[in-house]
């Protein structure tokens, strides 16, 4: 099932999208997709899509999960990512949080914050927690999952690397967190280990990978990450990117207002942004 939530910013209600590319009204079903409804999704079973009410026009899309806690992030985790980046593969996962409040919709403006000359791209899969875990072996991670993303981890190199190298600087600001546009249960992915992705900028190909190159796959972060706090129904884990991003050419390449994005992963669907100077 491909679910989001579509409307304007801070009013989306809860959808999901039917086999002819509709999207079905489930707020009369669900509150939102957060909470009690990702951790436990056995409502799904019954439902009936031709049911409910088909929404009309092409509404915004907001973020495809709601009540996020912890957006929690992997760093280096290709291999041949890190290598772009002059660092080494990291012997156990390396680990940040960009704040919540970088979360927007797939296909809102990427915002360039004031002062940037390094705002980069980083096209990811996305992994959002339903049932809680704590301690969790990983052997039972992915039963604790409710569905796949894609997320543009958007990225100020100077802000991250050149400010004390604190990462939450330069991963953190509004807007550098777009994801959607679907969340899709796990029953549609027989292989998170096994998905080709790819971004775009102003039409050229900048990064074409698969997630079979992650040095740490989705239910040994799960496992990791549980070891050092409970992950919560709507906490996302964007797992790393593959090579391609602006840091690694040589010279660098970064965006400006006016720019465009593309990307997406294979059954997960595709994010498109203008980058736009802050106001």
């Amino acid at each position: 099932m491909k679910l989001l939530r579509y409307g304007p910013a801070g009013a989306e209600k809860p959808g999901l999208l039917d086999n002819d590319g509709r999207i079905r009204d489930l707020s009369g079903f669900i509150e939102d997709l957060s909470g009690n409804a990702l951790a436990d999704m056995s409502w799904l079973e019954d439902l009936d899509v031709d049911a409910l009410p088909q929404v009309d026009g092409n509404p915004r899309l907001g973020p495809c999960v709601a009540g996020t806690g912890k957006f929690m992030c992997i760093g280096l985790n290709y291999a041949d990512h890190a290598a772009e980046s002059g660092m080494d593969v990291p012997s156990e996962p390396v680990l940040f949080m960009k704040a919540t409040s970088a979360i927007c919709g797939p296909n809102d403006p990427i915002i360039i914050p004031r002062g940037s000359v390094k705002t980069d791209w980083e096209v990811e899969l996305g992994v959002v927690i339903g049932k809680a875990a704590k301690y969790v072996d990983e052997a039972q991670a992915l039963s604790h999952v409710a569905g796949y993303c894609v997320v543009n981890d958007v990225s100020e190199r100077e802000f991250q690397i050149e400010r004390q190298g604190q990462w939450a600087k330069g991963k953190g600001c509004d807007n550098f967190g777009q994801t959607g546009p679907w969340l899709v249960t796990p029953d549609e992915i027989t292989d998170p280990q096994n998905l080709s992705m790819w971004l775009d900028v102003n039409g050229e190909r900048m990064q074409d990978g698969s997630t079979k190159t992650m040095v740490y796959g989705v239910a040994h972060l799960i496992s990791y990450l549980s070891r050092f706090f409970t992950l919560h129904p709507g906490d996302i884990i964007s797992t790393g990117t593959p090579p391609g991003v602006g840091l690694g050419f040589n010279p660098p390449r970064y965006l400006k207002a006016g720019d465009t994005v593309e990307l997406g992963i294979d059954g997960l669907g595709v994010q498109q942004q203008t980058c736009v100077d802050d106001d």
